[in-house]
């Protein structure tokens, strides 16, 4: 075949799969419908990740099992809103990390909305203008976002899903050359996920903290002596040339994110349960507390404390738990910290992110 008849076949394929697609979306719309009667929810973390661990299983190539996903995940993304528009509200502004989660999670098809603090974030999906929230909890290299944790706190939203994010930095500018830098913007976790590259590289240079990398690369674009530690979006979006890339000091850097609702997906089999709870400082009161956790063989996949700021030496816990609220060792766990607790809330029971 000449070139003309490979690309004659490529727009017979093409054709062949817009129909199927729109086969397809009929399907989703029926669904839509069934959903709304039933009064289910439109995102079903569950049903996505069997669809994408069921083609990745099919798949024989060349496209690799990432790509498939990436495919599928616009067109779920552009399903989903076909059965019922959402929206959903992340830490912005537009090209931040967690801006990248919440398209990696709904895909590009769904209404986007950038909130000034995480506190926003939660402000907007319990006051039902947006469906879903995106929010950063932890970093494997800085540990807890505590802002996150102490949303949890005072409103009665559930955990529905969560997703990781590789965290790479590149240094741009307007310029991509080092020596028209005399000053470095960017988030402060960012800035200490860079510090051994930068002391390295720019120990001379003023660093200077602000409320996003996004928002430092804002900045940069009117400042021709100035750069920016931020991602590859970020770049992108606000049209800045690389200085460095990859200037993070430990390139296995990942950030996991909450998606935010109101309801408790069912159990998949594979899921996290988080909680919190606070009770008085006392003798041996942590070894009471993982007790019931510790006897019926669970796996806490994380624990964390924040003080409450409204006591001294009062502590909230939070917890998370391999399974599902609806296992009974879990739920009876649970039950058992009841007895000597001040509070106990459950956060949400999810699917564990791949």
């Amino acid at each position: 075949m000449d070139l003309n008849d490979l690309r004659k076949a490529i727009d017979d394929i093409d054709d062949s799969l817009l129909d199927l697609l729109n086969q397809r979306a009929t399907f989703v719309m029926e669904v839509g419908r069934i959903k709304s009667k039933e009064k289910k929810g439109f995102f079903v973390p569950s049903r996505e990740r069997a669809i994408f661990e069921r083609l990745a299983r099919r798949n024989k190539g060349p496209f690799t099992p990432r790509a498939i996903e990436n495919v599928y995940r616009e067109i779920i993304s552009a399903s989903i809103n076909l059965e019922h528009p959402i929206h959903v509200c992340y830490l912005g502004p537009q090209a931040t990390f967690t801006h990248a989660a919440a398209i990696k999670q709904f895909g590009n098809s769904s209404q986007l909305m950038a909130e000034r603090s995480i506190s926003s974030v939660f402000e907007e999906v319990e006051s039902g203008r947006a469906t879903y929230g995106v929010v950063p909890i932890e970093n494997s290299n800085e540990g807890a976002v505590t802002h996150t944790l102490d949303n949890f706190i005072h409103n009665d939203l559930k955990v529905v899903a969560e997703t990781y994010l590789e965290i790479s930095h590149d240094l741009l500018s307007m310029s991509g050359e080092m020596s028209h830098v005399k000053r470095i913007y960017s988030h402060p976790q960012a800035i200490e996920q860079c510090r051994r590259w930068l002391e390295s590289n720019c120990p001379n240079v003023p660093i200077q903290e602000v409320a996003s990398t996004a928002g430092a690369a804002q900045l940069v674009t009117n400042e021709a002596d100035a750069a920016a530690i931020a991602g590859q979006a970020a770049a992108r979006t606000y049209g800045l040339k690389q200085v460095a890339p990859r200037i993070e000091d430990n390139h296995q850097n990942y950030t996991r994110f909450l998606i935010i609702g109101n309801e408790v997906p069912p159990p998949t089999g594979r899921d996290k349960t988080s909680v919190l709870f606070s009770f008085s400082d006392q003798p041996g009161i942590l070894a009471r507390m993982l007790e019931p956790f510790r006897k019926r063989d669970l796996n806490l996949a994380k624990i964390e404390s924040r003080p409450v700021k409204r006591k001294a030496w009062e502590y909230v816990f939070y917890l998370d738990i391999e399974g599902h609220i609806d296992d009974d060792p879990i739920a009876n766990a649970i039950a058992e910290l009841k007895d000597f607790c001040h509070l106990v809330k459950h956060l949400g029971s999810y699917p564990r992110a791949r």
